[in-house]
């Protein structure tokens, strides 16, 4: 799940990127509205936490330009004020969901997740093609029933590939879908990651590259 947290706060902004990242999200982070604006519109976020009382461009004005954009990108506003008044304000301008601040952390996280359901067209929650499943609410995978032991960036790749059900997926999809924008495009990151992916996942292999265009999972139940 791609997220961009806008918040001027700079340490809450990073504990939000921090805790999520643990979540095994790829988070961006802009601590003011003209950033924040920015990065939501060249970027498509499953996910925009965002601060209503931003600096240079208020988060009310993003969230507007957001909804009338027609993305499906979730906003979750944040503010200070947690008066009922304030928040019905807030959907009003067609934010998704509302927390007021201070707010349990573990909170923000299930209704991040829950809104990251809505932003891309329904998956099931155990994704499976062929012999290869994957539990995305309780973060496993397996292959032949044996559990996989995979790194946040393995379980991601993973996830990309089998919501394709077979169909090719770029290294350049993949590197924006899994990492954040810190990423470096010109790396073998997604390269070196899928090494390691393929090699838990053991044979026959189950992942096809498919040069010059990306990468796919196998489709037919491994013999």
């Amino acid at each position: 799940m791609r997220v961009l947290v806008v918040e001027d706060e700079r340490n809450l902004a990073d504990a939000i990127g921090r805790g999520l990242r643990k979540h095994g999200m790829a988070v961006d982070v802009a601590y003011d509205g003209a950033d924040g604006q920015e990065m939501a519109m060249i970027t498509r976020y499953d996910v925009v936490v965002l601060d209503r009382d931003l600096p240079r461009v208020h988060g009310d004005t993003i969230c507007a330009g957001l909804v009338a954009s027609g993305t499906l990108t979730r906003v979750l506003m944040l503010t200070a004020s947690g008066s009922v008044a304030d928040r019905v304000e807030g959907l009003h301008l067609g934010a998704d969901d509302y927390l007021p601040k201070p707010f349990a952390f573990d909170e923000l996280v299930a209704r991040i997740q829950a809104l990251g359901r809505r932003a891309t067209p329904a998956a099931p929650p155990v994704l499976a093609v062929g012999d290869v499943a994957l539990d995305q609410s309780r973060r496993v995978a397996s292959r032949r029933g044996k559990p996989l032991d995979l790194t946040r960036k393995e379980f991601g790749l993973l996830a990309e590939l089998l919501k394709a059900g077979g169909a090719v997926v770029s290294a350049e999809e993949l590197l924006e879908r899994v990492w954040d924008a810190n990423a470096d495009p010109f790396t073998t990151t997604v390269r070196v990651t899928m090494m390691t992916l393929r090699r838990k996942l053991g044979n026959p292999p189950t992942i096809e590259t498919i040069v010059g265009v990306g990468y796919r999972i196998r489709t037919e139940s491994a013999p």
